[in-house]
């Protein structure tokens, strides 16, 4: 039976609701210094204010060493109402220090199946998404590396890989790496940002190549995001691939949360779900938010 492994547990793909495909509850990176998601009653104001707007689910793609504060998300799960999905992984080589990329190296893949199966450090929370991320327009031997350690633990578990595309580039790149060498069904993988790089040709290929496309925002002044989303979902959906497509909201900072006065997760369903009913539809972004999610992140678990 294909399942949803959640912070709480396993649970029917049905039964996720409406579901922010790609976001963060906590992060940190010494990219981001000073701008940390980093406060456990921010992060349950930001899942009330989401239920609240009618969202079920949160996957949250903050992968292994950026502060994911695993042991927080199941109390926060309860107390909110709101399904979460952790991740393990690893993000881009830039936002860790070298030395825990020299410790980790060689045994990638028994921390991410482990993280998956057993639980994530002492808290006991099991993953249920691997992430890992390209570069732009490119693949650099850290991402080929991490890769080649999410294929491993895929196949060993089901798990579903989100990708992290930079500035949207290089999703061919990874589907050639990640479904052609490696032999990650394509159905398993997730490719995140594609819609900040508005090449519809490459997100037509990408799509019939059975990936899902995470459309996340909102925009920012150098993200094509918002303003494109209608027509690059319109033209998807009418070459026959509204079933591949889900949409996430991916806050990454502080001041981006809802509380401190920025989109933050409802913003989701406050109006980019609203703009894209007026251009599409109500049943087709019904089955992004809902249908889509629980096809995407539910697996076999082995």
């Amino acid at each position: 039976m294909s399942l949803v492994r959640t912070v709480l547990g396993d649970t029917l793909p049905e039964d996720l609701g409406v579901c922010d495909a790609h976001d963060h509850l906590f992060l940190r990176s010494p990219l981001l210094a000073g701008q940390e998601l980093d406060d456990t009653s921010a992060a349950r104001a930001e899942l009330t204010a989401f239920r609240e707007a009618g969202g079920g689910t949160v996957a949250q793609w903050t992968p292994y060493g950026m502060g994911r504060r695993a042991a927080d998300l199941p109390l926060l799960s309860r107390d909110t109402g709101i399904h979460v999905i952790a991740a393990t992984g690893l993000h881009q080589a830039a936002h860790y220090a070298p030395e825990l990329l020299t410790e980790l190296r060689g045994r990638l893949a028994e921390v991410f199946v482990s993280e998956l199966t057993t639980g994530i450090g002492a808290s006991g929370v099991r993953a249920g998404l691997i992430k890992v991320a390209g570069g732009f327009h490119a693949l650099d031997a850290h991402a080929r590396r991490t890769m080649a350690a999410a294929a491993e633990a895929h196949h060993a578990t089901g798990a579903p890989i989100g990708v992290h595309l930079e500035l949207g580039t290089g999703a061919l790149d990874v589907l050639d790496l990640l479904c052609g060498e490696l032999g990650v069904p394509p159905h398993r993988v997730i490719l995140g940002h594609l819609n900040r790089s508005p090449d519809f040709v490459t997100q037509r290929q990408a799509a019939e190549s059975g990936a899902y496309l995470a459309f996340d925002g909102p925009s920012r002044a150098n993200h094509a995001t918002d303003w494109r989303m209608p027509d690059a979902v319109h033209a998807l959906a009418d070459a026959g691939h509204g079933d591949r497509l889900l949409l996430g909201g991916d806050t990454t900072t502080a001041a981006a949360c809802s509380a401190n006065g920025g989109p933050g997760m409802p913003y989701l369903l406050r109006r980019v779900r609203p703009r894209l009913e007026l251009a599409l539809g109500d049943g087709l972004v019904e089955q992004m938010l809902s249908a889509n999610p629980g096809r995407a992140f539910a697996v076999d678990w082995r």
